[in-house]
């Protein structure tokens, strides 16, 4: 059953009713922009996370985590637990919690194995210890299923969003060494593999084709369109990245956009899909509390704008009037990085 969070919106502020920890959510944009979302990923717990305070400025009413919530690659549970015991207690991170909603994903690092798919061994114990992080009852159906994939309806009497959130490792199948030395994978041969297995990807159908939103965020912890690298992404299996395009396709879902994690830089991603009247992009944000700070380049074809290599956090600044986006990466001190505004 999908979840839905009704948000009024008045001149000055939001009051965001919740079935648990009732709060009120003060935003100061709310004239200009209906609804504020926040999200990043790759973030080790050990280390001072300097961006929560950034955060909190621009008063989001949703974080979204993108994967590598901790950095844990164990099949020890009780050391899982500890690690993720330590990012509840990291500086900052309490008022998170306490100020807004929280969603999110897992990639690798807090799935348990590096570069990990459907091969890991501890994956069901581990999905629970991830499930007890994000605080879901014990009664979600997520408990009784395989895969961490959800979906969430942010709901404002002036529009709504579906934050539609992937799990990109629980079912992958392996990928494919490269032959080039300075690159880790090459593409699967087409058709052989699947990122996110029979279940997940009927169940991302009927979420796309039931789609009534406004705007539909996908979440993915690996990146989507960005493909060069040689490093973790959906095209390593290209037949999934065609299947992913024909599927938003066919549902005519509004205003599809893809966050995604993984590769400690932060970039836009961006290309045009048959059939939809709006550009797909794909918005990555990495980097929270370590980033690829000697980062010298590297190709992606569809890239807007440069490579932030930075500590990173992307927003989205909503405006369902206008049928715009304002998406930023901001930095320590709230620094403005970059930024992309897309019209739908």
């Amino acid at each position: 059953m999908k979840t839905i969070f009704k948000y009024t919106l008045l001149v000055l502020i939001v009051v965001s009713c919740k079935s648990k920890k009732e709060q009120s959510i003060n935003l100061s944009e709310t004239t200009e922009n209906d609804l504020v979302i926040a999200f990043g990923s790759c973030n080790r717990q050990s280390f001072e996370n300097k961006l929560w305070k950034p955060v909190l400025e621009n008063n989001p009413i949703a974080w979204i985590w993108g994967g590598d919530i901790i950095y844990s690659d164990t099949d020890d549970m009780e050391l899982m637990s500890q690690h993720y015991k330590q990012q509840l207690e990291q500086e900052g991170y309490g008022e998170i919690v306490k100020n807004m909603k929280v969603l999110g994903t897992w990639d690798d690092h807090d799935y348990g194995l590096n570069d990990g798919g459907a091969e890991y061994v501890a994956k069901a114990e581990s999905q629970q210890l991830f499930l007890d992080f994000m605080g879901v009852s014990k009664t979600d159906s997520r408990r009784e299923r395989e895969g961490v994939y959800h979906s969430e309806i942010i709901e404002t009497n002036k529009g709504s969003v579906n934050v539609i959130i992937l799990d990109t490792r629980y079912f992958r199948s392996a990928l494919t060494p490269s032959e080039n030395p300075e690159m880790r994978y090459q593409p699967n041969v087409y058709g052989e593999g699947t990122m996110l297995g029979n279940a997940q990807w009927q169940w991302l159908e009927g979420e796309l084709n039931s789609s009534t939103t406004d705007f539909n965020l996908i979440v993915s912890s690996i990146q989507f369109l960005s493909a060069e690298h040689g490093f973790e992404t959906w095209g390593t299996m290209p037949h999934e990245v065609d299947k992913l395009k024909n599927m938003i396709s066919a549902s005519k879902a509004k205003g599809v956009i893809i966050l995604s994690g993984d590769r400690h830089i932060s970039e836009f991603s961006k290309t045009t899909i048959d059939g939809v009247d709006y550009p797909l992009i794909d918005f990555t944000s990495s980097g929270m509390t370590h980033s690829y700070s000697s980062f010298d380049g590297e190709p992606n074809q569809y890239r807007e704008g440069e490579v932030v290599s930075d500590l990173s956090f992307g927003l989205l600044k909503i405006n369902f009037e206008t049928k715009k986006i304002i998406m930023q990466m901001r930095g320590e001190n709230n620094v403005l990085q970059q930024e992309l505004i897309q019209a739908y």
